[in-house]
């Protein structure tokens, strides 16, 4: 029971593909096997229909050359005007796809769908036009023939001997909705040709002769039906798997196919899509670059990055290995992805490969449970394990320095053996280490060449009859072979060697730069500071003008994109922004070296997380034509990758802060609402029942009732009004807007004007004043300290019992002064000593008494103002006392200064 519930991942992963296939429109290809089958007659013929019902069809493009009873069916039906592009002299009439985007019809028809746009157009391909509509939201008609899919192209050049130059990727035809196949039969559509309703410019004869033959029509029309078929059987499996039909699945086995810089491996990469499709698996395009791929024309090694964005365009995964075993590189990564199939050319038999296993042969020798699958070609050259090219020239430099150190050792070795004797073996190492040396720093060609010099060398001077290249003894011979193979070894093995150390330092440099990247990102999570170091990498390591562009410009109607970082020259002008609003807004790469706006002066690629494009990663310079290659565009795409999860951990710290803060302030309203409106409350109770009382005449004002009701209504609004004075300076000293009006007080007007506010609080409370006579005087802002000290008196007031003492004293110390009020309550619980000074903070103890917890974050406040500070504490023997210390006080002198200057401002 349950084998047959739906997998919740694929299921999940079904219900998004679905969610964005609603935002997408719906895309139908008239199909057929060769031109002339009525696709663009059977597209407008639907078209007309659709726009009879009401329909808003548009012809978004139909070929200028269209037949005339095809031309027909255009009458009537709303047609967008031509592009005309100018190229070599020649006027172009292409595809409109600006207009097309802004006149937004419910359905465009646009014929061609294989066609290669003009150069200067936005798209390279007319296929990625329709693309484009197809993601704003438009329903696309097209057509196209069979000849024209990349994965059959090597057969149909095979069956019918025509090139077609014009193709595009399966993936494209696999993304309709629906597929209409306009088919007739072989006989039929000569019949048409030799009417002339085909072709005008060219003679029947020619035609048939050509492509137009019976036997290259059938062999089209079976492609045609064959693909038909494939994308049957894909919905019926899309259908089982979707309603969890029970039946043996096969092991998801992907195939591998090896490529190289022959042109045979393009038919390799097109042979394992088909594969692909009929097993229907995944597939990855293998690369192995060894030591010598170094050696190989640059036409070579450009033709295998082709191969590898070939395998791209067809849907396949492509991958770039290095090492000097291709045989060992291919299965290790074979068996670690689970490959069941490999697919290889046949090599051809080299000159001097007599004794030396092929690629082919070593892959069935280590192969194992995988199946080898060797495709030849009749009429390419075929790939071999080797590079075809030729080795690159050594400098002529290197042979002279092969010469040179031949000379050096040569002497020495025969110093040593006539003049010290030594044994001839010593003489033959001196002469191989010379020959390491030349391999060492100019290549196998110059250390071949020393190590023949080096044999002749040995033989002259070594050798009875000395000096003479006569020898005395066979024997010597073998000697003279053994050292010869031996030279040419160690020059050759030292050789590669050098070769792969190169490539593993250019590995490690790689790996060594992304984790550069990876660790200076992580040691911030400020955005611009994020930003400025990921273009900081990039701009070092491709060697090339970078810059990361977000989200935030003006443009009007969308989001613009503004440059949030940069190194070297940023897109500024319009048409560069532009594309760079492409590519944020389709989630695609552009400008240089792409085929989507390739005269842009940059490249850009877009910095997605998932499914979402969140900035654009702007590259300018000569190093951008690196990109070509897949493996430099891949380590280019590891790049953005970290930057786009460097800028989304920015963007998740920032939104984090953000509900942070809105959480805090949701619970500071929270407690400021529920304590002010106790405190508003029970104050305006007690005024609201006493002054009821005395209104209605149930109490005589001149009464004891009457006056202790007078009284609660005093005291109660002196609670109300101190509430909200507290309220308002909390709220003013936390904007940052008061600048603390500091003049001269003594701290006994200060303290006394205090107790006189509270004068109803303290009332019959014992309290203890110890203010020196020469404390100085204070220079503050007298109605702030004031509002402080009379928080800490009403504080020690409200939390104490009304028989214990209250201590007021102070002293200077040094040019501060510090002043203590203490009481001898119950003290202050350790636990929420360091929380007492925060808004709206009250202890468990004191949750029942009035106050709303904003005077004692009031007094921090008003103190910091002054430069001081505020602590609280227990005192020995029981109770709390909190001490204010402020760091500049004014002695009588400074006083006397200060009162002068002051009566001297005021005279003036």
């Amino acid at each position: 029971m349950d084998q047959m519930r739906p997998d919740p991942d694929a299921l999940l992963d079904r219900i998004n593909a679905e969610e964005a296939k609603k935002k997408r429109g719906k895309l139908k290809v008239f199909f057929g096997a060769a031109p002339g089958v009525g696709k663009t007659y059977a597209m407008l013929e639907e078209a007309r229909r659709q726009a009879e019902q009401g329909l808003d069809v548009l012809i978004g493009y139909a070929e200028p050359h269209i037949r005339p009873d095809t031309e027909m069916l255009l009458l009537g039906l709303r047609i967008l005007p031509y592009k005309m592009v100018e190229y070599k002299g020649v006027t172009l009439k292409e595809f409109d796809l600006d207009a097309a985007l802004a006149r937004r019809p419910a359905l465009i028809c646009v014929d061609e769908l294989a066609h290669s746009n003009a150069p200067g157009l936005r798209h390279a391909r007319r296929y990625q036009d329709v693309l484009e509509l197809l993601g704003a939201g438009l329903d696309v008609w097209t057509t196209l023939n069979v000849q024209h899919l990349e994965s059959v192209h090597d057969i149909v050049e095979r069956v019918s001997g025509v090139k077609v130059r014009e193709t595009l990727p399966d993936w494209v035809l696999e993304q309709a909705d629906d597929i209409q196949l306009v088919d007739i039969s072989p006989e039929k559509l000569i019949e048409r040709i030799a009417a002339g309703k085909i072709y005008t410019h060219h003679s029947v004869d020619y035609l048939t002769r050509q492509f137009f033959n019976r036997g290259n029509l059938a062999a089209l029309r079976e492609l045609a039906l064959r693909r038909l078929a494939d994308r049957v059987d894909v919905q019926m499996e899309t259908f089982r798997r979707q309603n969890a039909v029970a039946e043996p699945w096969p092991a998801a086995e992907r195939i591998l196919v090896c490529i190289g810089p022959s042109p045979f491996s393009a038919r390799l990469v097109r042979a394992a899509r088909r594969m692909a499709m009929a097993f229907r698996t995944n597939w990855i395009a293998l690369y192995v670059q060894t030591p010598g791929t170094a050696r190989l024309p640059s036409h070579a090694r450009e033709r295998a990055f082709a191969t590898l964005r070939l395998a791209e365009e067809l849907g396949g995964q492509t991958v770039t290995l290095h090492g000097d075993d291709p045989a060992r590189e291919i299965l290790a990564y074979a068996r670690g992805k689970n490959v069941a199939r490999i697919i290889v050319g046949k090599p051809l038999r080299r000159r001097g490969a007599l004794f030396q296993r092929s690629l082919v042969d070593q892959l069935i020798r280590r192969a194992g449970p995988i199946d080898i699958y060797i495709i030849r070609d009749s009429s390419e050259p075929v790939l071999s394990e080797r590079p075809s090219g030729p080795a690159p020239r050594p400098r002529p430099a290197g042979y002279g320095w092969a010469v040179a150190i031949t000379a050096l050792t040569t002497i020495l070795g025969a110093g040593l053996y006539h003049g010290l004797h030594l044994s001839n073996i010593n003489v033959l190492m001196l002469d191989l280490l010379g020959v390491l040396g030349v391999a060492i720093r100019f290549g196998r060609g110059p250390a071949a060449l020393a190590s023949v010099l080096s044999v002749a060398a040995f033989d002259y001077t070594v050798v009875p009859p000395y000096y003479s290249f006569a020898v005395s003894d066979t024997q010597y011979g073998i000697t003279f072979a053994v050292m010869l193979v031996a030279a040419l070894l160690i020059s050759t093995l030292t050789d590669r060697l050098h070769r792969q150390s190169e490539a593993a330092r250019h590995r490690e440099r790689r790996t060594a730069a992304l984790l550069a990247l990876s660790r200076d990102l992580a040691a911030t999570s400020e955005k611009e500071k994020s930003m400025q170091t990921a273009v900081r990498h990039i701009s070092e390591m491709f060697r090339c003008a970078a810059a990361v562009l977000l989200p935030g410009g003006e443009s009007p109607g969308r989001p613009g994109l503004a440059v949030a970082a940069g190194i070297g020259p940023a897109p500024a002008d319009e048409k560069e922004m532009s594309v760079a609003q492409w590519v944020f807004e389709h989630d695609q790469p552009a400008g240089r070296t792409t085929s989507t706006l390739p005269s842009a002066a940059a490249m850009y690629v877009p910095l997605r997380i998932g499914p979402k494009t969140i900035g654009v990663l702007a590259l300018r310079g000569e190093a951008v034509e690196h990109f070509c290659d897949p493996d430099h565009r891949h380590f280019l795409e590891a790049f953005a990758n970290q930057t786009a999860l460097a800028l989304e951990r920015a963007n998740l710290a920032e939104e984090t802060r953000r509900a942070w803060r809105r959480v805090e302030t949701e619970s500071i309203r929270n407690t400021l609402l529920s304590g002010v409106s106790h405190d508003l409350r029970t104050p305006l109770a007690v005024i609201t029942g006493s002054a009821t009382a005395l209104l209605e005449g149930s109490l005589d004002r001149a009464s004891a009732a009457g006056a202790q009701m007078l009284a609660a209504i005093v005291e109660e609004a002196e609670r109300m009004e101190r509430l909200i004075a507290n309220l308002l300076d909390m709220s003013r000293l936390e904007s940052g807007t008061v600048q603390p009006r500091l003049e001269i007080f003594p701290l006994n007007e200060l303290v006394a004007s205090a107790l006189a506010r509270l004068k109803r609080r303290v009332a019959g409370r014992n309290i203890h004043l110890a203010i020196p006579a020469d404390m100085p005087l204070l220079r503050v802002d007298g109605l702030f300290f004031e509002q402080a000290l009379t928080n800490l008196i009403e504080n020690a007031v409200e939390h104490t019992p009304p028989d214990t003492p209250l201590e007021i004293s102070a002293a200077a110390s040094g040019r501060g002064a510090t002043i203590q009020i203490a009481d001898r309550g119950p003290g202050l619980p350790a636990e929420h000593r360091e929380r007492l000074f925060e808004k709206f903070f009250r202890a468990p103890a004191a949750r029942g008494q009035r106050g709303a917890g904003l005077g004692l974050a009031l007094v921090r406040a008003i103190v910091q103002m002054h430069a001081g500070s505020v602590t609280a504490g227990n005192r020995p023997g029981g109770g709390a006392e909190f001490t204010i210390t402020l760091p500049q006080a004014c002695t009588c002198s400074d006083a006397g200064d200060i009162l002068q200057n002051e009566d001297s401002e005021t005279d003036t």
